[in-house]
């Protein structure tokens, strides 16, 4: 169980690594100027060519793959909800690496979340263990 939470905030730290280096590197490019295919053009080309995007995509994949491992080895509906901590962790940096305000109303939401994920991660541990099959059984498969 340990191993999993730290795979979980592990990936929960890549993630909001990623979305503010998404956030950063669209700030970067500017705005989109008109739909004409010569501003298409430049918001892809520099797009393509941001590594700051780049970066905050590799965040994301690892994000991702640490998902994957969680998926195979935990219950979906004890690991997706705690996922929902990414919007705490993303809150928090974007208020310290974007400088952006979080109105008070937003930190009742965070808090909602964070309960919301304790009281998940609290019936993971209160669930009975599943029973285990007897040896009779297990030699007549």
């Amino acid at each position: 169980m340990l191993k999993l939470l730290v795979i979980l905030l592990t990936g929960l730290v890549c993630e909001s690594a990623g979305v503010v280096l998404l956030k950063k590197g669209i700030m970067q490019i500017g705005d989109v100027n008109g739909y004409t295919a010569a501003e298409i053009c430049r918001v892809v080309k520099a797009g393509l060519t941001s590594q700051t995007l780049w970066l905050g995509i590799f965040f994301e994949a690892l994000f991702f793959i640490g998902l994957l491992v969680l998926l195979a080895k935990s219950d979906i509906s004890f690991l997706w909800p705690l996922t929902g901590l990414s919007f705490v962790f993303a809150t928090v940096s974007a208020m310290w690496f974007l400088g952006e305000h979080v109105s008070p109303l937003r930190w009742v939401g965070v808090a909602l979340i964070v309960f919301g994920a304790g009281f998940i991660s609290y019936s993971e541990h209160a669930k009975p263990p599943a029973p285990v099959p007897s040896q009779t059984e297990a030699a007549g498969k």
